[in-house]
């Protein structure tokens, strides 16, 4: 704890560093006066420590303008008593930056409205509308409102960014919450089995991401790529991009990461017809899914738990025919997902009900089908359940069994052709 506490915790608020302080003073200065300060980190080590108790009047102009408060406010001590209030000379100060002290300097700057400055009060801001967006997609899917939702949020965070000043960290967390955002409205998009406009909100989430220089958000821009080419049957495009998963700086740094990506490569390889290179990426992916413990992720990821990988699994073995082993993965999925996982529950209950019809359990695929439906009010947005159900209908009529069971779910089950 330094001793000026008071400019600590203002530096903190603004998610600024030594140096970052030092350079945004430096630049305040040479608005100021035509020539780019001369501050360093020590600098403001001493203030911090109160080696330096009031800096001299253009540095600390300067200091007010980069923190948007007075000097008192910030624990500076003045050496001798102020002809006028603090209160009164700061604030006019700071609005009449241009034509504060600084001598000849001064006639030679151009005039200078302070920005809003972003801090990580505002971080946690939209974070918290993050939040809300990620829970209302567990609980309704994809809907279009989710969708917006997002966007929004999205455009929101960059809007706040072009128009105010921000730390180089805050304006990182910030871009990460705008790709994250983007990518949620991707998710959204991809639930709702519209791939293309996925694709739209996933340019935008990679730019983000990149500026946001973290990894773990680049990875998932390239996961939710993968699982839209997936959708769109280009198969090899998935593979490629679980395969750029596989290399990224995430997936070397965390094992559970790697292992998702082994995962999206397993199932990919399954599609293309390439069994045994399929089966080699799903032993990998399970080596490194026990290997990953707990460390410092993105919230994203939670969803990749035992009970994820499982139903990962099932539809690996699912497009490799061998649906028994499918049903049994997407059991244990279903005894280990927590109830309120609504939009995952549906569509895991649906593969099982597929699984089943395939193996000729017809009647119990139109049990367990009915339960999904049940899960699937109107207005629901997960029309990835809503296909399972289709194309478990289809293999059902294709059967021709007469069972009152059967007939019956096919009539019930028009609702979802």
């Amino acid at each position: 704890m330094y001793a000026n506490v008071k400019l600590q915790a203002r530096t903190k608020q603004l998610g600024l560093s030594q140096a970052e302080l030092a350079r945004e003073i430096n630049l305040a200065v040479e608005r100021l006066t035509g020539s780019y300060g001369s501050v360093t980190d020590a600098d403001v080590r001493r203030w911090l420590r109160h080696e330096t108790k009031w800096p001299q009047a253009r540095i600390r102009l300067c200091i007010e303008e980069v923190l948007d408060s007075t000097s008192e406010a910030l624990g500076f001590v003045p050496r001798r008593k102020k002809t006028r209030a603090p209160s009164e000379e700061g604030p006019v100060q700071r609005r009449q930056f241009g034509k504060a002290v600084g001598g000849i300097g001064v006639a030679l700057a151009a005039p200078h409205v302070p920005r809003r400055r972003l801090g990580i009060s505002d971080v946690e801001r939209f974070n918290l509308d993050y939040t809300y967006i990620l829970g209302q997609d567990q609980v309704v899917g994809g809907t279009r409102r989710v969708e917006d939702l997002a966007v929004e949020l999205g455009m929101r965070v960059q809007s706040a960014l072009s128009t105010a000043a921000a730390s180089g960290r805050v304006r990182d967390m910030l871009h990460r919450l705008a790709s994250n955002a983007m990518a949620a409205a991707a998710f959204a998009a991809i639930d709702a089995r519209a791939p293309q406009r996925a694709r739209t909100h996933l340019d935008r989430a990679m730019t983000l991401a990149g500026l946001s220089r973290d990894s773990q958000t680049v990875y998932r821009v390239w996961d939710h790529l993968m699982l839209a080419s997936s959708m769109r049957e280009n198969h090899s495009e998935a593979a490629a991009s679980a395969e750029v998963m596989k290399r990224s700086t995430a997936a070397r740094r965390d094992p559970l990461f790697t292992s998702l990506a082994h995962m999206r490569h397993a199932n990919a390889l399954a599609r293309l017809h390439h069994p045994a290179e399929s089966l080699r990426a799903l032993s990998l992916a399970e080596k490194h899914f026990m290997r990953a413990g707990t460390g410092k992720r993105s919230a994203w990821i939670d969803f990749y738990t035992p009970a994820e990988f499982n139903a990962l699994s099932s539809y690996l073995w699912s497009a490799m025919g061998q649906h028994g082993r499918a049903e049994s993965c997407l059991h244990q999925t279903l005894s280990a997902i927590p109830e309120d996982l609504t939009r995952n529950r549906a569509l895991f209950t649906a593969h099982l009900s597929l699984a089943q019809a395939r193996q000729g359990e017809l009647e119990l695929a139109c049990s367990t089908a009915r339960q999904a439906s049940a899960l699937l009010p109107p207005g629901y947005g997960s029309k990835r359940a809503a296909n399972v159900l289709v194309t478990g209908r289809a293999h059902l009529l294709r059967s021709g069994s007469k069972a009152s069971e059967v007939v019956e779910w096919i009539e019930e089950s028009r609702q979802w052709t």
